[in-house]
């Protein structure tokens, strides 16, 4: 199956794909997916004959078509102790994906930072990066993206 370059993949092509390798999909269990997704991780396209990832896309020159956005003053990042050391001297990199991915509030922080264990939640100071020419992007779920934090705009916490 071949994205478009917005990331789009046909919906009927992706339940002829699964039924054909043994899957059992619909396209009302496809809808259900979406539609219960806690993360809201997909988007169906307005005519509902398309679908793509909402933000996090791994593959190469995915173009969302994310506007700019002011982001607010401060946004957090949910991590863990053993990635703190990598973290003040390089900051935040996107490594595989394609944006950093940053939370509005510290209890969807702690959530992610929880997935790899006890979660360490380093505040980011996005006004202030903003102001200095960094772009932010806000995703159809909420996720706050940036193409890097550098060190000077993470606030760790006092008793790592």
């Amino acid at each position: 199956m071949q994205l478009d370059p917005e990331g789009w993949l046909a919906i009927d092509e992706l339940i002829e794909n699964a039924n054909r390798r043994g899957n059992q999909l619909s396209l009302e269990l496809l809808h259900e997916v979406v539609a219960s997704c806690e993360k809201k991780r997909f988007a169906l396209s307005e005519d509902g004959l398309r679908i793509r990832a909402n933000q996090g896309h791994s593959v190469p020159d995915i173009e969302l078509n994310l506007e700019p956005v002011v982001p607010p003053a401060l946004l957090y990042h949910g991590t863990v102790a053993k990635f703190l050391g990598s973290i003040h001297k390089q900051g935040l990199l996107k490594r595989s994906r394609n944006h950093v991915h940053l939370s509005a509030d510290v209890e969807t922080a702690e959530k992610v930072g929880a997935r790899r264990g006890e979660p360490v939640i380093l505040i980011i100071q996005a006004a202030t990066m903003y102001d200095n020419g960094h772009a932010f992007y806000l995703a159809a779920n909420g996720v706050w993206l940036t193409d890097s934090v550098p060190v000077p705009f993470i606030e760790f916490p006092e008793s790592e």
